[in-house]
């Protein structure tokens, strides 16, 4: 708080308690002055934290939006190589199976000859 001295020609004219009673309204309107000044600061920055905020939230937003659509374009692909590849195991496997005949019939027909 700043300390105000009131003239001596002042104080004279006033009396010591009409500059006391100056004082106090100088420092009454003083205290005022910066309570109205830290209520628009306040509101002022809670404006823009709100819009920031919400430049963040859309933000946010549209990126989880990206990250969706990438994700299903992964899984895609990832659907088509799995359907690939259980085509390619299936194949392998009649491949095996049909060898595995072979073998068999191989020896079924050599134990038949002698």
């Amino acid at each position: 708080m700043a300390i105000i001295s009131v003239p001596r020609v002042l104080r004279e004219k006033l009396g010591e308690d009409g500059a006391d009673a100056l004082v106090g309204l100088i420092n009454e309107a003083n205290g005022q002055a910066k309570a109205d000044v830290l209520t628009f600061v306040e509101e002022k920055f809670e404006r823009r934290l709100s819009e920031e905020i919400a430049k963040v939230n859309e933000r946010i937003t549209t990126e989880c939006a990206k990250l969706g659509e990438r994700i299903t374009g992964v899984e895609a692909r990832l659907d088509v190589g799995m359907a690939k590849l259980r085509a390619e195991l299936i194949r392998w496997m009649f491949l095996f199976w049909i060898g595995q005949v072979g073998v068999i019939l191989g020896i079924i027909f050599a134990f038949f000859r002698r």
